[in-house]
């Protein structure tokens, strides 16, 4: 279950199969938010991705840079190993980007690339933001387009 305060945002919506090329990202705004988790899921792949970071910005719209320690391939993740880049065997697999944004910079983006590959690789990124100073209590003010609560 998501925490009370949450919101929902479709970074990157499943869309067509991406080679050779960057992913479509639509900038994140955590303007009220003490946490984000950013999760980059691949369907059918057969090539690696080239580039997987998480960059941020005081301005939107310019200026991303990456964030220390939330770049594939290069940081150490939670278990203590230097994460790898997502290869062509992992089909179906889920990347995380955990983040206090308490002392960032206001926006987000993922700069994401899709190797040369024979047909590519489906990609799509949701963004939870958490830990809302003012709690978001309709279905529109949560980012989603429905919701059910038993």
């Amino acid at each position: 279950m998501l925490p009370i305060g949450y919101k929902v945002l479709n970074t990157t919506p499943p869309a067509a199969i991406i080679d050779d090329a960057a992913v479509t990202t639509t900038e994140i705004d955590t303007l009220g938010y003490d946490y984000a988790v950013v999760l980059v899921s691949l369907g059918a792949t057969d090539i690696a991705l080239t580039a997987l970071s998480l960059q941020e910005s005081d301005t939107s719209g310019s200026g991303h840079a990456n964030v220390t320690g939330l770049v594939y391939g290069t940081s150490t993740d939670i278990d203590g190993n230097t994460s790898s880049l997502p290869s062509a065997t992992d089909d179906n697999g889920v990347f995380a980007f955990e983040v206090d944004l308490r002392g960032r910079k206001r926006y987000l983006d993922v700069a994401a690339t899709v190797g040369d590959g024979t047909a590519g690789a489906f990609v799509t990124i949701q963004t939870i933001l958490c830990r809302a100073k003012e709690l978001p209590t309709s279905i529109s003010d949560k980012g989603l387009t429905g919701c059910l609560r038993a």
